[in-house]
């Protein structure tokens, strides 16, 4: 069935399960998906939330079951699954852990793939990647879903993904902890995700999607470049280009969406879906037009957005935009943080948003990103101890769906 443009919604959440006691992760999602469907399959479906597994034996994942245009209680929907997962994991002593990555785990040594269902593709992906890296295995993120119908759709959505693209990590930044150690990189998700797949550089690309605004140019570009590459590797065929596609937003011509991937998964699922909603809204705005026109969108190179990008996922919501043009996109100039221009769109479609997210989102522009906030919580050099601390605490916000806020920040009205 074909949607029109923001006619409904795709969302999905990815968690990692660990040990209660510890917080070292847990490979059971297995036994999890077993104990709620009676016998293992990949999906399960839990009435209007669909739960399956991810690439990692330790990642589970829960998404809308199909297209939604419900928004407003999805946080609620989202948290009534994570207390039901969060119950039956009691029974192996194990818990749900949010943010983007662990901040204790060694991949190398941590590491399980997951042996069931499609395990021959991920098989076939360790084989060519290695996936004992970060950027496969310690990785956790929202994808929003958002329909198009034809090329025109089309068009107006991808050019308005792309110019939003690099400043989202500025909102969903919660990774700043590998391995125990400050990265430099709110967003090390990101920052590891672009060179995961360096070995077929086609897949990823710059993350930044091509000037690409047609399906038969999308596909001639990104997809045919893709199929090649892959093609001695994958000697069976068992690869699909669309799950090839590793940008930072892929067009999925199979069921008329464009998916964006660059949104860390937040503590808990209020923040998530007020995150998802902002974009929307952004996205609104910029497809209206209303701030620049669609050709102006179109002529960005990905090369230029890429750099904006790559300043986004080092300081988030605090980066300095020095790109003047980028800038007065949003009536801004060269200077402005990220979290004034996230201020000024939201300026622009507050009045479309309701009460409740207005409230999530206001907080989020008070008090910064999740990884700003972890950061602050931490201090200087903190020991494993310290860290644990804190990540216990992010556990209990996805339990009770609420946001993480250190005692240090004081919520005022937002400005």
């Amino acid at each position: 069935m074909s949607y029109q443009l923001f006619e409904v919604f795709g969302v999905e959440l990815e968690y990692m399960l660990v040990h209660s006691k510890t917080l070292r992760v847990n490979p059971i999602v297995d036994k999890l998906l077993t104990r709620k469907n009676g016998t293992l399959t990949s999906d399960v479906e839990n009435g209007k939330i669909e739960w399956s597994n991810e690439l990692v034996a330790h990642v589970v994942e829960m998404k809308t079951n199909g297209p939604t245009a419900d928004l407003e209680s999805l946080d609620e929907l989202f948290a009534e699954n994570v207390a039901e997962m969060n119950l039956l994991l009691k029974e192996f002593d194990s818990e749900l852990l949010p943010t983007a990555a662990h901040p204790l785990m060694h991949p190398e040594t941590e590491m399980q793939l997951w042996q069931h269902n499609y395990s021959k593709i991920y098989a076939l992906y360790n084989r060519i990647f290695d996936c004992r890296g970060h950027g496969w295995s310690n990785v956790q993120s929202m994808h929003l879903n958002l329909p198009f119908s034809g090329d025109m759709e089309f068009e107006k959505l991808h050019a308005a993904v792309r110019i939003l693209l690099p400043i989202i990590p500025a909102l969903s930044a919660s990774s700043p902890v590998f391995e125990g150690k400050f990265t430099g990189f709110k967003d090390t998700r990101m920052q590891v995700y672009k060179t995961n797949q360096k070995e077929i550089p086609e897949m990823t690309g710059k993350v930044i999607p091509e000037q690409l605004f047609s399906r038969k140019d999308y596909f001639s570009g990104i997809f045919e470049p893709i199929n090649k590459a892959i093609g001695p590797h994958d000697t069976e065929g068992i690869l699909d280009h669309h799950f090839l596609n590793s940008r930072g937003a892929i067009a999925r011509f199979d069921r008329g969406a464009i998916e964006i991937r660059v949104i860390d998964i937040q503590e808990c699922p209020k923040a998530d879906v007020a995150i998802a909603v902002l974009i929307i809204e952004a996205l609104k705005l910029l497809v209206s037009e209303e701030l620049v026109s669609l050709e102006d969108q179109k002529n960005w190179h990905e090369n230029d957005l890429f750099e904006i990008f790559n300043s986004v996922i080092v300081d988030a919501e605090n980066t300095s935009v020095k790109d003047g043009n980028f800038a007065d996109i949003f009536d801004q100039e060269a200077g402005v943080t990220v979290n004034e221009i996230w201020k000024k769109i939201y300026a622009h479609v507050k009045e479309n948003i309701s009460e409740k997210h207005q409230n999530s989102i206001e907080l989020l522009l008070k008090n910064g990103s999740l990884s700003t906030r972890i950061l602050n919580a931490l201090g200087e050099d903190p020991s494993e101890e310290e860290i644990l601390r804190v990540y216990r605490e992010l556990a209990d916000c996805l339990a009770e769906n609420r946001f993480f806020l250190n005692k240090q920040l004081t919520v005022t009205n937002y400005q």
